[in-house]
């Protein structure tokens, strides 16, 4: 029974066999993690449109629950740059500027987020986190990231953009240059350089924190708000309180489809970051747990009246610079969050935008790395054009179509490789072992047999490219060819009717030709597959053999080639052992 918890609830297990000496570790990682989210969360809260309090409420409960239900114990879960943009994006429209209609649909987007990644988790969905590839992430986090800094100029300068996309808010921006409020500018100076200064004197402490704390100080100590500096406003403490929403719920179709994009995106974020940390100190995570886990966080949130989170990398860093060993960092940190959110929020008013901006603009430029997009163009032409495209789908159409067709992309990558996968022709070296032919010549064909292999699951909608590779392949080799062999382990894994059908074609095409058609490999299935197809196996039909070894034996000719020789003179004991390498 207990085993069954740990099982459904990982972070459960670390707790309840905590070891003291981990505690002192885990308290400083803690307090770090709590320096670093408290500015974050309150900059992304002004980023998704919401109270600073929203922000400190999407940190506590998540990041206790995703403790007790996730199985990284270094991944701390929160407020992100990514989501909150994607959230803005989508809201922003149809909240028509009315903010508390704008905080019950942050609220409710939050709550299908979290709904789709526990339908994700229930159904064992986790291969999403390979779902989205690397090349296309690194695109859609550099576009979302150009897009938060172009956005956060009118907070760091002192303006307000009419535009809504980011082409044209480019364009205006030298008219908006003009219009720049010279206090609000100083301010976003004065924080730039007071975070700079932290970085240098103390590179270990929270330099966003203490950024932001200066430039709050400053407007508290000279009266700021009288040279017309914005600050976020009175922050409402105590517990979150639920409204009933305000809006016709036929807005909702609205938010599904921006929040299954945005569950994707989010998990595979999250689970490249969780990874990382987990191969570093040598423990493995469960991807479908972690979707359970992302979609509680995140439900978690929604009822404390909350945004999305994701893993956040940056604090997570910091948790594992800091010498974190287990879950209780998360809600240690959590713990430090709630009582400011309950008891101190009154000195936050005092915080300027213009600093939230800088705090944000610093934030996506290290989420920005240009260059390892560009250096894709060397290694991998395919992945760079993946990257690319989804990078200018993101600056030209906007963060949801940019997202949609990120998950487009990562749809049609992976058809295409089932689709065009590459094929082999095998041959054997001189030691009888099955090889690839290639221009090393360690292997060579066998004579008078073409042995061919397809590099991927043969289903309905490549079984024509399979038979076309088969026949081009073969039509290359020498006219003494009696038998066509096919390595049936990595392209038979299911039944398809059409592919039977196919191969059925293909038999046909080669008895013409006075030709076996055989087929090497998972012989039980085969032949079931046979009898649900109605076709024959054996002289009558298609020959299946349990490998490729056991084929070849009975398929040696009258006048042998060296290397098929040599196989060929091996006895049964010898078959076998080669059949096990």
């Amino acid at each position: 029974m207990l085993s069954r918890l740990y099982d459904f609830m990982p972070g459960l297990n670390t707790l309840f066999h905590y070891e003291r000496k981990w505690f002192t570790d885990d308290l400083r990682a803690a307090l770090s993690v709590a320096a670093v989210a408290l500015p974050v969360a309150i900059a992304y809260a002004q980023l998704t449109g919401v109270n600073a309090a929203v922000g400190l409420y999407s940190c506590i409960l998540p990041m206790i629950l995703y403790a007790l239900f996730g199985s990284s114990k270094q991944l701390i879960v929160g407020p992100d740059a990514a989501t909150c943009a994607v959230i803005a994006a989508v809201v922003t429209p149809l909240a028509a500027g009315d903010t508390v209609k704008h905080w019950q649909l942050v609220v409710t987007m939050t709550a299908m987020t979290g709904f789709w990644c526990l339908i994700a988790s229930k159904f064992k969905l986790g291969v999403l986190a390979d779902f989205l590839s690397k090349p296309i992430l690194m695109g859609l986090l550099n576009g979302v990231a150009i897009t938060i800094i172009v956005s956060q100029l009118s907070k760091v300068i002192g303006f307000t953009f009419d535009e809504k996309y980011l082409l044209e808010r480019l364009a205006a921006v030298p008219t908006y240059l003009s219009q720049a409020h010279i206090p609000t500018l100083l301010m976003a100076l004065f924080t730039l350089a007071a975070y700079f200064a932290m970085k240098r004197l103390k590179p270990t402490w929270p330099a966003a924190m203490f950024a932001i704390a200066f430039a709050a100080i400053l407007v508290w100590l000279f009266n700021l708000k009288q040279f017309e500096i914005n600050t976020i406003g009175t922050v409402t403490g105590g517990l979150p309180v639920f409204n009933t929403p305000i809006y016709d719920i036929g807005i909702i179709r609205e938010l599904v489809v921006p929040a299954l994009n945005l569950a994707i995106v989010s998990f595979v974020s999250m689970m490249l970051t969780a990874r990382s940390f987990a191969d570093k100190n040598g423990y493995d995570i469960d991807a479908d747990k972690e979707f359970r886990a992302l979609g509680i966080a995140n439900f978690a949130s929604a009822l404390s009246q909350g945004f999305a989170v994701s893993g956040a990398d940056s604090r997570t860093a910091v948790n594992d610079a800091s010498g974190g060993k287990t879950q209780l960092v998360s809600i240690i940190a959590a713990a430090i969050i709630a009582i400011i959110a309950l008891f101190l929020t009154a000195p936050l008013e005092f915080i300027p935008s213009a600093a939230l901006g800088i705090v944000l603009i610093i934030a996506s430029i290290h989420l920005l790395d240009l260059k390892a997009v560009w250096q894709l163009k060397r290694k991998d032409k395919h992945a760079f054009y993946l990257a690319l495209a989804t990078l200018l789908a993101v600056l030209f159409i906007g963060v949801i179509p940019g997202i949609t067709l990120a998950v487009l992309l990562g749809l049609f990558q992976f058809i295409r490789t089932v689709m065009r996968p590459t094929d082999t022709v095998l041959g054997v070296d001189i030691n009888g072992v099955v090889r690839s032919l290639d221009s090393t010549n360690k292997a060579k064909a066998v004579q008078g047999v073409f042995i061919y292999r397809f590099n991927s699951p043969l289903t309905y909608f490549n079984a024509g490219y399979f038979k076309r590779r088969l026949l081009e392949q073969y039509a290359r080799q020498k006219d003494d060819t009696q038998c066509v062999i096919i390595d049936a382990v990595p392209c038979f894994t299911h039944l398809d009717l059409s592919v039977m059908a196919m191969l059925a074609d293909l038999d046909v095409i080669f008895k013409k030709r006075n030709i076996r058609l055989e087929i090497a490999g998972r012989k039980r299935q085969l032949l079931s597959w046979f009898d649900v197809a109605g076709m024959t196996s054996g002289k009558e039909g298609i020959y299946v053999h349990s490998d490729l070894y056991v084929a070849l034996q009975k398929n040696r000719v009258s006048q042998p080639s060296q290397e098929v020789s040599q196989f060929a003179a091996a006895d049964n004991e010898g078959v076998e052992e080669l059949a096990k390498i």
